[in-house]
């Protein structure tokens, strides 16, 4: 069945995200489940893209694209950002020098 809407993920996609499924160590979730979530995301970023084409096309306005794509799509914290949390959440049980040396060792590493 083929279906004939702008949204719709092309046969090799959904052919790939098989494979991924397929191929996965942990199948935690059904094929449908995981096929469904792909689409889902997919289509979501596609709509994101339009979006975004609209502002700068429409209103020459990049700005405000990158900061609704952005604002869409934010990147997850890094592992240093999450070493950081987790240390404030913490450096009340921690003696203050430790806490500064962990810190100071966090802060110096790379994002």
């Amino acid at each position: 069945m083929t279906i004939n809407h702008p949204i719709t993920p092309p046969p090799l996609l959904l052919q790939l995200w098989r494979e991924d499924w397929h191929y996965s160590k942990v199948k935690h979730i059904g094929l449908e489940e995981h096929i469904a979530a792909k689409a889902a995301q997919w289509g979501a970023n596609q709509e994101l893209e339009a979006c975004c084409e609209w502002f700068v096309r429409d209103w020459t306005d990049i700005e405000t694209a990158d900061k609704l794509r952005s604002a869409r799509r934010p990147k997850p914290p890094s592992l240093k950002e999450q070493a950081l949390a987790v240390l404030d959440d913490c450096s009340d049980r921690l003696e203050g020098a430790h806490e500064n040396t962990i810190r100071r060792a966090l802060e110096a590493l790379p994002e």
